[in-house]
């Protein structure tokens, strides 16, 4: 089976008061779990292999083409690194250097970027994603619906954060600002946006 559904590398209290056990449970064990049993079903309907594709072409492929497939793809895609994208006491404005060098360049600093991030995910009109992303070698910030993501548009996502309604219903009802603040505040796991930066720059 090509998509399978990640362990988590924390336990399911590790990110409380931000996102409560109830939040990752139902996050991680039901929405990602039915992306992933769905991608497969799609992916095999759709005559794709998906063991020996990779899932970033997967995902450029069906956009446009095949809705269902790109739609159970991408979240799989969104979702693989959205766990990663969180830790216990993350966020906060502690870059690792190479990442506060270009945020300083391309977004205008930090507290610019954590207000322009925000106001990404704030803005997005039902359901959909905010991200940080590397194109044309610099940073930028962006908002996509659904399950799309900044891949389909020439670009490569560092960072992302998911404002559909389920990540953060439980815990923030309907201030998703209140949500997003937490994010980058507390929950961003700028080790791993680096890795991705250095990777998309390199």
């Amino acid at each position: 089976m090509a998509f399978e559904l990640p362990a988590l590398s924390y336990d399911y209290e590790a990110l409380q008061p931000y996102m409560s056990k109830e939040t990752l449970e139902y996050h991680h064990d039901k929405h990602h779990k039915a992306y992933v049993d769905n991608g497969n079903k799609l992916a095999a309907e759709a005559g794709v292999d998906a063991s020996n594709a990779n899932l970033d072409e997967i995902v450029k492929q069906s956009f446009g083409k095949n809705a269902g497939l790109f739609n159970n793809a991408a979240q799989h895609y969104n979702h693989i690194h959205f766990w990663k994208w969180m830790k216990k006491g993350g966020g906060g404005n502690k870059l690792p250097g190479a990442l506060q060098k270009a945020v300083d360049s391309d977004l205008g600093g930090y507290d610019k970027f954590k207000a322009d991030f925000a106001a990404a995910g704030a803005t997005q009109f039902g359901s959909g994603w905010a991200w940080l992303s590397v194109k044309d070698g610099k940073l930028a910030i962006s908002k996509t619906p659904n399950g799309e993501n900044p891949l389909v548009h020439g670009a490569t996502p560092i960072l992302g954060v998911d404002v559909w309604e389920h990540s953060y219903y439980i815990d923030y009802r309907n201030a998703r600002p209140k949500y997003l603040e937490a994010f980058v505040d507390n929950l961003i796991n700028w080790d791993y946006v680096l890795e991705l930066y250095e990777k998309a720059t390199s």
